[in-house]
């Protein structure tokens, strides 16, 4: 049974040594938070993945957007002695994020790394388009 504390926390955390967050699922916040940087020629995406494998994630470029999708799957099963489960849990779950990126860029243009839970994500500014000097065009005035 659930009974929270006068502090915000399941009351038997302490007893299972494991916070309460990880039991629940996490708010939408809290998946794939993403820092974006402007360079000098180009914007790179560093996007927070913990426990993610490489092999879980995708990108894909579509009609000027750009999205992320990653998968995890996590069992831990603990067991006494006599082969009876004190602990047994799973978590299983997907989350997206997609990002306007222009239409004009090509997926040969976009380098992705994932290193150390993060997976980061460069590709370059769209050319800034100049304004166009607009050509007089006179009308022939006849009489």
């Amino acid at each position: 049974m659930y009974m929270p504390s006068i502090f915000g926390d399941d009351l038997f955390d302490s007893f299972f040594d494991m916070p309460a967050v990880h039991r629940t699922a996490p708010a939408r916040n809290d998946l794939l938070k993403t820092d974006v940087k402007e360079k000098e020629h180009t914007y790179e995406l560093s996007i927070a993945m913990p426990g993610v494998q490489k092999e879980n994630i995708q990108a894909e470029l579509k009609d000027g957007y750009l999205t992320v999708k990653a998968s995890n799957k996590q069992e831990k099963d603990e067991q006494d002695q006599k082969g009876r489960y004190i602990r047994r849990e799973r978590y299983y779950g997907t989350a997206s994020r997609t990002f306007y990126v222009g239409e004009n860029l090509k997926q040969e243009d976009i380098t992705a790394k994932y290193e150390n839970g993060v997976l980061s994500l460069e590709f370059p500014k769209p050319e800034e388009r100049k304004p166009e000097v607009e050509e007089k065009k006179y009308i022939t005035i006849e009489g």
